[in-house]
């Protein structure tokens, strides 16, 4: 009895959500006026496309979304939150939208540094039953609490209100990431935040691929500036992102290859060679497994949906 008042009531809180929502959202992506909180709305179920997520809380209000991250599947939706920990590379669909009830979701960006100051600032629960292990992939699901949503729903409260904004935002961001902190699906989180771990460790070789991306990859010097074993390296990196150093090289590349076709207008050779491909016909084979079709076809129909 008391689950099913509760799951009612979370069901309220989202419809609540979704009417405070809509005013604001008129497309795909919807950023606001708190510079953390992004609005995201599909009229339709999208087929499985690669995404870069970048570390997050994602609460949909409406709808349901699944996302891949190597042999790992998630399904969030408004009874399951979904907290990226890292920037990962994935594959992403919608599920469930349609023009009458569109898929609609809120994703709050993490600041590292801030989940660090919560993280020290308030004491955890001694006991997290069902908490992942520290060295579990650097994303996952959490059951959606009254709690959760209710903050939520504060945060689109300010959105355009007279209140002081700035102020009352970060206090919000603090109280979400509390009470992910607090939850399961939060150990991931805490794992990444707490310096000098393992998983912190493996963030730093994460950190300087991503800084390093177009260098050829070298795993002895990754492992030192991690400050690991390369083979203790390799079952951490492998565990937190489900690929190992040089399939995450080799996503970042593909992924910033095609923004630069997308956005500054290169061709498929020079944005190859500028992300660090020496040979073209080696960048257009993974860029096809990646992302389905050729550079030049995929980036053709990207721009013919921009303007449809």
């Amino acid at each position: 009895m008391i689950a099913s008042t509760m799951d009612k009531t979370i069901e309220s809180l989202c419809a609540e959500l979704v009417r405070k929502s809509t005013p604001l959202v008129g497309a795909v992506e919807n950023p606001t006026s708190i510079a953390a909180l992004t609005l995201y709305r599909h009229l339709e179920p999208t087929p499985p496309a690669p995404a870069q997520y970048l570390p997050s809380i994602a609460l949909v209000v409406q709808g349901s979304k699944r996302v891949h991250l190597g042999q790992h599947s998630f399904i969030y939706d408004r009874s399951r939150f979904l907290v990226t920990a890292i920037d990962l590379p994935v594959s992403s669909e919608v599920l469930d939208a349609s023009v009458a009830a569109p898929y609609m979701c809120l994703r709050l960006a993490l600041d590292i540094r801030l989940v660090r100051e919560v993280l020290a600032s308030t004491p955890l629960m001694t006991d997290m039953t069902g908490a992942a292990a520290p060295d579990t992939c650097g994303m996952g699901t959490g059951a959606v609490t009254v709690e959760l949503a209710a903050a939520f729903g504060r945060m689109l409260d300010l959105l355009g209100s007279h209140e002081p904004s700035a102020f009352l935002s970060d206090l919000l961001q603090r109280e979400i990431i509390y009470r992910v902190l607090h939850s399961a699906a939060g150990a991931r989180l805490r794992a990444i935040a707490t310096t000098g771990g393992d998983s912190d460790r493996t963030v730093r070789a994460l950190d300087w691929i991503r800084n390093h991306y177009t260098e050829p990859l070298r795993m002895e010097q990754l492992a030192q500036q991690a400050g690991m074993g390369v083979s203790t390296l390799h079952h951490h990196f492998r565990r937190l992102t489900s690929m190992s150093p040089l399939q995450f090289q080799k996503q970042l590349r593909l992924h910033e290859a095609r923004r630069r076709m997308l956005i500054d207008g290169l061709d498929a050779a020079s944005a190859a060679f500028d992300v660090g491909y020496e040979s073209a016909s080696q960048f257009n084979r993974e860029y096809s497994r990646v992302f389905g079709c050729s550079p030049m076809r995929d980036i053709r129909a990207r721009r013919d949906g921009w303007r449809a």
